[in-house]
C-alpha cells in the first residue's frame, strides 16, 4: 500500500450496494499539478469534497476538487492565480475489464488520476490577467497596461539607407 493522500480504504463499502461515504479532505499535495503554463504548485493545499459510493461493478467516486493554480499572463508575464473548482465522477471496478478502467486494489482506491486528470484539463493554457490586456511593447518589452499610449519612432526601412547615407555625405 502507498503513502499517496489521494489513497482511501473502502473496505466498509466493497459489495454492499447502496452504502455510501461522504468525505472532506484536505491533501497536501506531494507534486505540482498542471499542464506547463499553469499549475497548482506542490506543498499547495487540494480541498476534496467526495462522495464513496458502492455499487455492483464497484465504488463509485463522485467529487469537487478546490484549488489555486499560479502562473504568468501569457500576455503581460504578470502573475495570475486562477481559482479551479471542478467536478469529478470515476468509477473503481473490483476487476479489470479494459486497461483504461480503474481498479481497487487491496480494497483501497488511489484518487491521484482521476482528479489529476480533472483539474489539469480545466487549467488555461494561455493564461490572461484581464481579457483586455494589452501585452508587451514588441520592440522593447515595455507593459503596456503601464502607459497604452507608448510608441517608439517609426523605424526607416532599411532599403532606403543607400539614400540615407547619400543626403549625409
Amino acid at each position: 500500500m502507498t503513502n499517496s493522500p489521494f489513497v482511501q480504504n473502502v473496505h466498509d463499502l466493497m459489495h454492499k450496494p447502496g452504502q455510501m461515504r461522504e468525505l472532506e479532505l484536505d491533501i497536501n499535495l506531494p507534486k505540482a499539478m498542471g499542464n506547463g503554463a499553469t499549475e497548482v504548485p506542490a506543498g499547495d493545499i487540494l480541498e476534496l469534497d467526495l462522495r464513496l459510493e458502492s455499487v455492483h461493478e464497484g465504488i463509485l467516486a463522485t467529487g469537487e476538487v478546490f484549488a489555486e493554480a499560479k502562473a504568468e499572463c501569457s500576455r503581460c508575464l504578470e502573475p495570475v492565480i486562477h481559482e479551479v473548482e471542478v467536478d469529478f465522477q470515476e468509477l473503481f471496478t473490483y476487476s479489470y475489464v479494459s486497461e483504461d478502467e480503474l481498479v481497487i486494489v487491496d480494497e483501497t482506491i488511489d484518487l491521484e488520476q482521476a482528479v489529476l486528470d480533472a483539474v489539469v484539463l480545466n487549467l488555461p493554457l494561455q493564461p490572461i490577467c484581464s481579457p483586455d490586456c494589452l501585452g508587451l511593447c514588441p520592440d522593447c518589452g515595455f507593459r503596456m497596461a503601464d502607459d497604452p499610449t507608448h510608441q517608439h519612432e517609426a523605424a526607416i526601412d532599411s532599403r532606403w539607407n543607400a539614400l540615407k547615407n547619400l543626403k549625409e555625405d
